[in-house]
């Protein structure tokens, strides 16, 4: 399963990176709020750091504003992938874009219905939120499940990018499952590393060295 971070903090990406960790970036206006950067400006620099996919995320709500946009973002470097919300308008434009070459990320995708659409306006990247149907008391990794039989059954080339990812299981779950894509926030890729046991052990192995006064350099 490839690992994309969800976050525009440059510096919390090249420390991912540098560990192998990253293989792509998905960002939104959130996002790019939070960093305090223009968009094109950070995107540009994320996209010069991350040689796989940089999802960068149009604001209109038409599907002819949405397609401009998307031209326009898909201009700041060749891996952009233009991500466009799950709607009448966003599957529009991501048919458009995608028929020109560009990578689509069709994002906001909360039912199996919406993905088979995706797939047929020939997407990239299908987003189907975890985190955020959990918050309704609804399983978001059930969708992830039925995404991947009709993605199977049928032969799609779109990539389930599994996201709003809130848990360090919620990344082992969708792997097993079968999601091409996780993008989670750097804070949770960080937490798969954490286990209490590692913890106790490693504090087991300290206290002996000490004792026994082990020396290496």
């Amino acid at each position: 399963m490839k690992f994309f971070v969800d976050t525009a903090e440059i510096d919390a990406i090249a420390e991912l990176h540098a560990l192998g960790m990253v293989d792509g970036v998905t960002t939104n206006p959130s996002l790019i709020k939070k960093s305090g950067r223009d968009i094109l400006e950070v995107t540009k620099e994320i996209c010069d750091l991350v040689p796989g996919p940089v999802s960068a995320e149009v604001v209109a709500l038409k599907a002819e504003d949405m397609i401009a946009e998307g031209r326009k973002l898909a201009e700041i470097a060749e891996n952009i992938a233009v991500k466009v919300p799950l709607t009448w308008d966003g599957l529009q434009a991501c048919k458009t874009l995608t028929d020109e070459g560009k990578m689509v990320n069709v994002t906001l995708c909360f039912s199996a219905n919406q993905a088979l659409l995706a797939a047929k306006a020939g997407a990239t990247f299908i987003s189907p939120f975890i985190g955020r149907l959990d918050d309704i008391n609804i399983d978001g990794l059930e969708l992830i499940e039925d995404i991947r039989t009709i993605y199977d059954n049928y032969g799609f080339d779109t990539q389930i990018l599994a996201a709003s990812i809130r848990t360090a299981n919620h990344m082992s779950d969708c792997a097993k499952i079968g999601a091409d894509v996780a993008t989670a926030p750097p804070a949770v890729i960080k937490a798969m590393a954490n286990h209490v046991l590692t913890d106790k052990g490693l504090a087991q192995f300290i206290k002996d060295a000490a004792d026994a006064n082990i020396k290496i350099v």
